[in-house]
């Protein structure tokens, strides 16, 4: 079952998000996911089997100004280590493409790092292909600005 995620999955999304390579986030998520559950163009969904939550999809619609439509920007999406191959990401991503439609996209992008072989694999499957160059300039930001 996919449900917009709340602010007492904090715990569980933690998790997921470690799996993903993002440590130490149990002090702020709860706040980020209250952040983006208030955000008009954000989107924060998870895949519950069995009452357990297994799987996180964060998408953004952004505007574009020299073509028609906005685009679909999955931010995160993971599956549990323990779950995958079992259609869940599968699940997900037509999630994300039913959202897409609805807010008019005209397409969906995703961000995945290099070392990420499996989900590359996937998203192959899933009809994306590789738009090469992403660049990314890091602002450190002091923790009382966060």
């Amino acid at each position: 079952m996919i449900r917009e995620a709340n602010v007492q999955d904090a715990d569980v999304l933690a998790i997921l998000l470690e799996q993903l390579g993002y440590e130490n986030t149990s002090s702020f998520l709860p706040a980020r996911i209250q952040t983006l559950l208030e955000h008009p163009d954000a989107s924060l969904a998870v895949y519950e089997t069995e009452g357990r939550v297994v799987a996180l999809l964060c998408l953004h619609v952004i505007p574009q100004i020299a073509l028609l439509g906005p685009f679909l920007r999955i931010s995160y999406f993971v599956v549990d280590e323990t779950m995958r191959s079992v259609h869940i990401g599968a699940t997900l991503e037509a999630y994300a493409l039913d959202v897409a439609r609805k807010k008019g996209c005209d397409r969906i992008e995703v961000h995945c790092h290099e070392r990420r072989k499996d989900a590359h694999r996937f998203y192959a499957r899933c009809g994306y292909v590789e738009s090469p160059k992403y660049f990314v300039k890091n602002l450190h930001v002091r923790s009382e600005d966060a």
